[in-house]
């Protein structure tokens, strides 16, 4: 049984939210129009660079971690 626990915990913390995650995060969070996506590999963490440009006419780059 506690092999069984000790499998469900690693399995939990690797979770990774998806690139349409990160998109829909990141346009709620900035009300921005998306430009961009680059997933990149960086050693073993995955990292999602989105380029939106803002209400107000800035274009600016937000970075989220795949691994939250």
């Amino acid at each position: 049984m506690a092999i069984a626990v000790l499998v469900f915990a690693s399995t939990a913390l690797a979770t990774e939210i998806s690139v349409q995650e990160a998109v829909d995060r990141v346009q709620q969070d900035t009300h921005a129009k998306v430009l961009s996506v680059q997933t990149l590999q960086i050693g073993k963490r995955k990292i999602y660079r989105i380029k939106v440009l803002t209400p107000g006419g800035q274009v600016r780059v937000i970075e989220i971690k795949a691994d939250q």
